[in-house]
């Protein structure tokens, strides 16, 4: 069955996105980065050239021939979306959705998704990564996400990155304030 791991309180999703990717493929997994649309599938495209700075990352885009050979492949769904309507609580968080390549996938290891609602065929994947942002829309959308895989019994890990943000954001005060300090010197 799918497990499904939640990284929630991030500050930079794309970001996150890259840095979990790297982390699997170097523990020999390989990854499926599926964004909400092709602006996004861009972005962390050009993102991954350069991420980790002392690395190479290879990837490709999933409609291109070398995609069953790369580690991470991205891919974005179609712009005619609509979400189910249903009124049970959790079941708005499914995505009905045309997908790119929904039939065709280079491998079932892990899928990182950036998606404000599950897809659709998550459960063919070993492992599911969920990334919340910080703002209100994406926390409730997370938290719907989150009841959808723990109603239908998926196992579930969470990962609160808040604390992190909070650490690197009490240093960056001593910084500016050293920065301020020396200007006041000269």
């Amino acid at each position: 069955m799918t497990k499904v791991d939640f990284y929630t309180g991030v500050e930079d999703k794309l970001r996150t996105a890259c840095k979990l990717s790297h982390k699997a493929v170097e523990s020999g997994m390989r990854v499926q980065l599926y964004s909400p649309d092709g602006a996004t599938t861009q972005a962390l495209d050009a993102l991954l050239w350069s991420y980790p700075t002392t690395a190479f990352l290879p990837h490709c885009r999933s409609d291109e021939k070398d995609a069953s050979e790369m580690p991470v492949v991205l891919a974005h769904a179609q712009k005619n979306s609509t979400v189910g309507k249903s009124s049970a609580p959790g079941e708005n968080s499914v995505l009905d959705e045309t997908f790119m390549h929904s039939e065709t996938f280079p491998h079932n290891e892990v899928l990182i998704s950036l998606h404000s609602t599950c897809l659709p065929f998550f459960s063919r994947f070993e492992r599911v990564i969920e990334i919340v942002g910080l703002d209100a829309a994406d926390t409730h959308a997370g938290r719907e996400r989150f009841s959808f895989y723990r109603n239908r019994g998926y196992e579930m890990r969470h990962f609160d990155l808040r604390p992190q943000l909070a650490q690197k954001r009490a240093v960056h005060p001593k910084v500016v304030q050293m920065d301020s300090n020396q200007k006041n010197s000269t």
